[in-house]
């Protein structure tokens, strides 16, 4: 074989995965910047065991959602639609009214659901993101780290 020796690739097994957990402060963050590095902590690809198929990322809980930016018009422009599976029951809003009303952590979720891997694992992924209004979260327990955003 040579002079250098032979080194497998090394995969991750679930049950040596540790799952940290990390706390981001969405207020004047923009959305799209902030989604990417948010779905790029809840895969794991952050770490050095990173594996494709095993969920190797950490728990990332995101405060003041309300507050985060858009750039350009999108504020006013960019529409989210929803349905309810009914014929002609399709409803649309814009950003602004998502953002001001009680539902303003859909506007964040929707742009890091749609950078996750969109399969069983992806799902998996996507409820480690706990999103909240204001300051405030009941995760203080896990002591979360600050993650820097940048």
């Amino acid at each position: 074989m040579g002079a250098q020796a032979h080194r497998a690739t090394r995969s991750a097994k679930p049950a040596e995965v540790q799952h940290g957990w990390y706390v981001v402060d969405a207020a004047d963050q923009v959305l799209g910047r902030l989604a990417t590095r948010i779905a790029t902590v809840l895969r794991g690809k952050h770490k050095a065991i990173f594996t494709p198929h095993v969920d190797t990322g950490d728990y990332v809980i995101v405060v003041n959602c309300e507050k985060v930016r858009l750039t350009g018009r999108k504020r006013e422009q960019k529409t989210y639609h929803r349905h309810s599976g009914y014929t002609g029951s399709i409803r649309s809003t814009t950003a602004e009214r998502l953002l001001s009303g009680p539902y303003a952590d859909r506007v964040l979720r929707n742009a890091v659901r749609g950078m996750l891997p969109k399969n069983a694992l992806g799902r998996a992924m996507f409820r480690k993101l706990k999103i909240y209004r204001g300051p405030e979260h009941p995760h203080a327990a896990q002591q979360p780290e600050e993650l820097e955003i940048g």
